[in-house]
């Protein structure tokens, strides 16, 4: 095993503080979001215990992100009467006199019904054109129309309310102090709609996100549907936001401060009976109920038959946490504790957040705390933060469509080869996204630990309320367990369209799988391979195990699979493109960003990874001490230290890496270092955490520390030195061998643009999210001064800093990797 499950074992590992608790796709937090009062009286705001996943975090920020911008409705592709209508300006029509919205209809008993209906797009969202039809809309339709007693909001679409602001209209604002007066317009609009002075209902069937819920938040009565697809947040924090609309005023009044600032900061998810459960919301009802529950609401709200929305009543003890100056100080202190620690300081958008719920509290009157918020949105539109974040999911939007134009086959049933961690995990995925899934191996106790590890994972989901019990049946009805022994299993195998190898890596063992499954597979099924570092042509090489190599192509997951959304996908010189669409459509269906790399030695992740291991060896031999060699790279921005994720993914794993890599077709970009310090690690025993023993000794379930054998072998391998290096240096040239590595890749296509290595190494090994990935990062420094910086290590430390063309060359020009 090399590098790619055990490195994301160690960044997703329950023991390294500094990894991801949590990695599966969404962001949640456990325990009340309520109450910051536990059994006891001990204050739990959002504690590690209980609420670990603060957004972003610096503990879980690479996968923080990947589920913001996982469960962030990205911009849909239109269908093709979409795009033409796109193109084509709106022309207004007594049968459609909107763009955005359907014509208004109005009860015989005063229900003005707005239909929220982007004619353009997929799934609705708050544009700033969006906004001002809405005001010519409310002003000719409902506010002069005296026959209007109260409104209804709702969405003609089946797949949503409103799932956010049009993040691109601001991104295309270059002065963003601009967009203050924008915001302000909008507010005014709010208010006017509240001085109609009738009830305001929304009806919730599917997301009601960012801009969409504080749309929502204005009215006076919410009603959501218990569809699996409905649910409830305000994610701008996830891109580097605050919610602009109000959002960090009015969710507060109407959940409580706790409440709110749980949604806010970390941008997760409310689903309906959690949001009726805590105020969100008045009403749950059947989606086939919403709009007639929602009318009869109205009237009733207009002649006084349904009492008004209030907020929920608090308890004795949250009034005074939130509503008294000692309770307030306590409860703001121990959220600034949380979000210093989980973010580092690296992400302004919690404290900017936690600054106007403060304001508002104390500035309840008037209009002035809209007037903050607005403020501090602007500013963080602006910051370097939110940009990066921003081009994260701008990228993953280009990454949603493969630049094939051949069709991938039709794929219903997917079978699995090994059902080891990897093998089980790809299973999961696979089940979970309707596939029909065939899981193999080669003996039954084999087989039970692959499907018991999907079961408890659903398990886990189901008893968290994260599953139905009937999407917990479903998931495992779609899994069919086959093991050398099961005499039907080549009849089951007959009907596969794709099957995925996830076995030992050994080129042998898989040209036999390659041989035995095409002897019982249809000719148009796809053979994809989990390898990590056995290249993809050797496995689909010609000779008799291998009749369809075009049908063969790399399909690179990282572990957990079921939490890491990272797929490489890796074709060799003679992939057809029908079978590398088919791989990319799987990938993208089963929740995965894929990204195509060339069939290169350690791909583009783990490559980018070597040259790493070799200069955090320099370093030791140089002197500088571990725990500074860490530090600096969190501080950086890094999930984990350099010397943590080596303890944590193995020694022995590391040192097979750095070989391997050094062995291969890098070079002296492996070079500079000297990697025995890890071999002579393994030759002690001391393989890591696993062994208990690594560069850090590891006592019960915390204790860590280094240990005097370890201080003793250090002095021995670096002859006793001590450095006192700056922090800088160390980042610069950990960073800048990374950095380098992935602009080669760009410069060798290995990878196919910026983008794609953005997302690769922010999702793949946790770059600094708030940097934006390698690019982006070079980028915002310059690409000319970093180039100067590397020639400087180059002239002092050796030609493995030497810059690689590409850099020179942008260096040169002043181009930039990002328009």
């Amino acid at each position: 095993m090399l590098l790619n499950a055990a490195l994301h074992k160690a960044i997703a590992c329950p023991h390294n503080r500094a990894a991801a608790r949590h990695f599966s796709h969404r962001i949640s937090t456990g325990g009340s979001a309520h109450s910051l009062i536990g059994r006891g009286s001990s204050i739990r705001l959002l504690d590690a215990a209980t609420n670990s996943s603060l957004l972003p975090t610096r503990a879980n920020a690479f996968s923080a992100v990947a589920a913001a911008l996982k469960e962030e409705p990205a911009p849909s592709r239109p269908s093709p009467a979409q795009e033409v209508a796109a193109e084509t300006p709106f022309v207004s029509t007594p049968s459609r006199k909107y763009e955005y919205f359907q014509n208004v209809e109005i009860t015989p008993a005063g229900v003005a019904m707005v239909r929220f209906d982007n004619l353009t797009k997929k799934v609705n969202t708050l544009s700033f054109a969006v906004m001002q039809e809405a005001k010519s809309m409310w002003e000719t339709e409902v506010h002069s129309n005296s026959n209007v007693k109260s409104v209804v909001f709702t969405s003609a679409k089946k797949n949503g309310f409103i799932a956010g602001a049009d993040i691109f209209d601001i991104t295309g604002v270059e002065d963003k102090s601009t967009l203050v007066p924008i915001i302000e317009e909008a507010l005014l609009f709010f208010l006017h709609m509240k001085s109609k002075n009738v009830p305001l209902v929304a009806a919730i069937n599917g997301p009601a996100l960012g801009g969409g819920l504080e749309w929502a938040l204005w009215c006076d009565y919410r009603i959501c549907t218990d569809a699996s697809s409905t649910k409830m947040g305000l994610p701008e924090v996830k891109l580097g936001f605050l919610p602009g609309f109000g959002g960090t005023q009015n969710l507060p009044a109407l959940v409580g401060v706790q409440g709110g600032m749980d949604m806010m900061l970390t941008g997760k998810d409310i689903r309906p009976a959690k949001a009726k459960k805590m105020g969100l919301v008045d009403l749950v009802v059947a989606p086939q109920s919403l709009e007639k529950v929602a009318v009869e609401t109205a009237e009733g709200l207009a002649n006084d038959t349904v009492k008004k929305s209030r907020p929920k009543k608090k308890s004795l003890m949250n009034r005074f946490i939130e509503d008294t100056p000692p309770g307030q100080r306590l409860m703001w202190d121990k959220i600034k504790k949380m979000v210093d620690k989980n973010t580092n300081g690296k992400y302004p958008a919690p404290y900017a957040i936690m600054e106007c719920v403060k304001y508002g509290l104390s500035h309840p009157n008037g209009l002035d705390k809209f007037k903050k918020e607005r403020e501090e949105f602007a500013k963080l539109a602006a910051t370097s933060e939110s940009e990066a974040l921003i081009g994260i999911f701008d990228g993953m939007t280009k990454m949603k469509k493969h630049s094939s134009d051949a069709d991938p086959i039709d794929v219903k049933k997917v079978a699995i080869m090994g059902a080891g961690l990897m093998g089980a995990g790809i299973a999961q995925v696979t089940a979970e996204k309707g596939y029909e899934v065939l899981l193999k191996d080669r003996d039954d106790a084999s087989l039970g630990r692959g499907l018991s590890y999907m079961n408890d994972n659903w398990g886990k989901r189901q008893k968290r309320r994260r599953m139905t019990q009937y999407q917990y049946n479903l998931n495992t009805s779609r899994v069919t367990p086959l093991s050398d022994d099961t005499e039907s299993w080549k009849r089951h195998f007959s009907g596969a369209d794709l099957v995925i190898e996830a076995v030992f890596e050994n080129l042998e063992l898989k040209r036999k799988i390659v041989q035995q499954v095409e002897s019982v597979t249809p000719d148009h099924c796809v053979f994809a391979t989990n390898t990590s570092a056995i290249p993809i042509g050797d496995i689909a090489a010609p000779g008799p195990e291998v009749r369809r190599p075009e049908n063969i192509v790399g399909m690179h997951y990282f572990s957990p699979v079921p939490s890491m959304p990272l797929l490489e996908i890796i074709p060799h010189s003679g992939t057809s493109e029908e079978a590398l669409a088919t791989a990319f459509a799987v990938g993208t269906r089963q929740g995965k960003t894929c990204v195509v790399v060339k069939d290169v030695p350690g791909f583009y992740v783990n490559r980018c990874l070597g040259p790493i291991l070799v200069e955090v060896s320099a370093l030791v031999k140089e002197g500088v001490p571990l725990e500074k060699l860490d530090k600096a790279m969190t501080n950086f921005g890094m999930p984990v230290g350099p010397i943590t994720l080596c303890d944590e993914v193995g020694v022995d794993v590391a040192a097979k890496v750095s070989t391997y890599l050094s062995n291969a077709d890098l070079g002296v970009r492996m070079g500079g270092g000297d990697v025995s310090l890890l071999s002579d690690m393994v030759e002690k025993g001391w393989l890591g955490r696993k062994s208990k023993q690594g560069f850090f000794t590891y006592t019960g379930k915390k204790g860590k520390k280094i240990g005097p054998e370890v201080t003793s072998f250090l002095k021995e391998f670096n002859g006793g030195k001590v450095s006192d290096m700056s922090e800088t240096d160390i980042q610069d040239r950990i960073a800048s061998r990374l950095v380098n590595e992935a602009a080669k890749c760009l410069e060798d296509k290995i990878i196919e643009n910026p983008a794609a290595g953005d997302i690769g190494l922010v999702f793949g090994i946790g770059f600094a999210p708030f940097k934006g990935g390698p690019f982006r990062y070079l980028d915002s420094v310059g690409v000319s001064s970093y180039v100067d910086r590397m020639n400087g290590f180059a002239d002092t430390l050796g030609e493995q800093f030497e810059p690689c063309q590409l850099l020179k060359d942008y260096a040169a020009s002043g181009k930039k990797f990002h328009g």
